[in-house]
């Protein structure tokens, strides 16, 4: 099947999570509860039947599958102290990753990512834990997270009107292609509505050909 060759080869299921972060399940589940881990990108609740030589026999069970940038997340709260200096983790990254994207001439005026930008990262914190960007960011870690965003306000700004300009098409391009570095493929199903499919591939058919 289309979506289970997506996720085995785009994500780790929780056992392969467990075992390359070297954390137990339970150590997974209360790092969840206190609002330190992501939740699962994709669950797969299965009902199999298998029929061999033996006879027939079924079985039943679920599989969660995150983000493969988890496993570096989830060292990065085994070695914090606690849930403070988790989510600083997470917003200095964020930062310098909008500071690094401005130096290399990724910019924008929206508040977001001015002066708003301390709460605009206590939203993204909460989706980043409900595992909104395990799914649809390549490695579902602030650095993918912090460019995925200014990208969308560049696009957006960019397309407001008619794009002419030379120079605009070249900084429409930049950022299309910064989106596209960092935006997942997205899972066979969700393509036609995915974020890819309307800032990527749209943008591109329509302003840069």
């Amino acid at each position: 099947m289309e979506l289970m060759e997506y996720l085995c080869t785009h994500f780790l299921s929780k056992t392969q999570l467990l075992s390359a972060a070297q954390v137990s399940d339970e150590e997974l589940r209360n790092y969840q509860a206190f609002g330190l881990v992501p939740k699962c990108s994709y669950k797969l609740n299965l009902n199999l039947d298998c029929h061999s030589f033996f006879g027939e026999h079924q079985e039943h069970g679920t599989i969660e599958y995150f983000a493969k940038g988890y496993v570096e997340w989830l060292q990065h709260v085994h070695a914090a102290s606690d849930k403070k200096s988790v989510y600083r983790g997470f917003a200095v990254r964020y930062r310098h990753t909008l500071e690094n994207l401005n130096k290399l001439g990724f910019e924008s005026t929206h508040p977001n990512v001015n002066e708003l930008l301390d709460s605009h990262i206590e939203q993204e914190w909460q989706h980043f834990l409900n595992g909104t960007y395990g799914l649809c960011t390549q490695s579902g870690l602030p650095e993918d997270i912090a460019a995925k965003e200014l990208a969308i306000l560049i696009i957006n700004a960019l397309t407001l009107g008619p794009v002419t300009s030379d120079l605009d098409k070249q900084k429409l391009k930049q950022a299309v292609d910064l989106l596209d570095s960092v935006s997942a493929q997205f899972a066979p199903h969700e393509r036609e509505r995915s974020s890819r499919n309307r800032l990527i591939d749209g943008v591109r058919a329509k302003y840069l050909v």
